[in-house]
């Protein structure tokens, strides 16, 4: 039996949408994952000044 291509497609993503767990499971985990490593955020709580990478190393003095 052959199928058209657009029926496999349908057939495949029928398949995909059932492996997939429920947002309200995958949300609860990311925001859980989120709020517990918050503290570690340097976006959140900042960079030290002596950690800092990309902190200009010395300025340049031209006279």
């Amino acid at each position: 039996v052959l199928f058209a291509p657009h029926h496999l497609d349908v057939l495949r993503l029928g398949v995909e949408a059932e492996l997939q767990p429920p947002i309200s499971k995958t949300g609860k985990e990311i925001k859980d994952y989120v709020e517990a490593e918050a503290g570690n955020d340097p976006l959140l709580k900042g960079i030290p000044e002596d950690k800092n990478p990309f902190k200009e190393k010395g300025g340049c003095l031209i006279s």
